[in-house]
């Protein structure tokens, strides 16, 4: 990126920060992704080249640090006191982007694969009522490039959670058959989950007590909370 020439704080801020992708990147490591992998999971449009770039770019600037795994291949990620500091910024980007945004839930930003990551590492494992409990997510509403993960399965258990794309094979607990701009304006804060229901945008299927409980399981999008006292159920 080129130099705005200017020793303003703000300009040399944005030289660092402000770069295409970047506050993206620093979202991710943020909320505790520290692998390349998982870094490009949460961003999963970016080239392997250009995150490594960008990457390269934060540790020389000092907001991250690398060093080799100690086992397997790759290198570890964490910010630096400075990326640390970073936090209040892109919170407030967030809470920027939830208040004022006409364009966040376009067919254009709306992507299931992204969805499905955030949902996955926003589970409230400590609260789940049994060893393994499946969800199958049928979505409608998809934009083109989605519609292969149409159907995409929830594994649910006390020591992890994963996304499939293809049918497990494990006993389905609860189907949750949904609008995609709906699921996605639930997780983010926009609406409750019964207000999901509601508008018909959502229905869960399954036994009456894990319907009851499914909703307490997700903590929702980290910025989801900007919104709470407006969409208090």
């Amino acid at each position: 990126m080129k130099g705005y020439g200017q020793f303003c704080p703000v300009a040399v801020a944005c030289e660092i920060v402000a770069e295409r992708w970047t506050p993206l990147i620093l979202r991710e490591l943020l909320a505790g992704s520290t692998r390349f992998n998982q870094i490009r999971q949460g961003l999963p449009l970016i080239s392997r080249a250009l995150l490594a770039q960008r990457l390269h770019v934060l540790e020389e600037s000092g907001v991250i640090h690398s060093h080799a795994r100690a086992a397997g291949r790759g290198r570890e990620y964490r910010l630096t006191r400075a990326g640390e500091a970073l936090r209040s910024i892109v919170d407030g980007l967030g809470a920027w982007g939830q208040h004022y945004a006409a364009t966040q839930f376009s067919p254009e930003n709306l992507d299931v694969g992204l969805l499905m990551f955030n949902i996955k590492r926003r589970v409230d494992v400590s609260r789940l009522p049994k060893p393994r409990v499946v969800v199958r997510f049928e979505l409608r509403g998809l934009p083109a490039r989605c519609r292969n993960m149409r159907t995409t399965w929830l594994i649910l258990e006390p020591t992890g959670v994963d996304v499939c794309v293809k049918d497990p094979g494990f006993p389905v607990d609860l189907v949750l058959q949904a609008e995609m701009a709906t699921l996605a304006r639930v997780w983010a804060g926009h609406l409750t989950f019964g207000q999901g229901v509601r508008t018909g945008g959502l229905r869960l299927e399954g036994a009456r007590e894990l319907v009851h409980a499914f909703p307490g399981w997700l903590k929702l999008s980290h910025f989801a909370a900007v919104l709470q006292p407006a969409h208090a159920s």
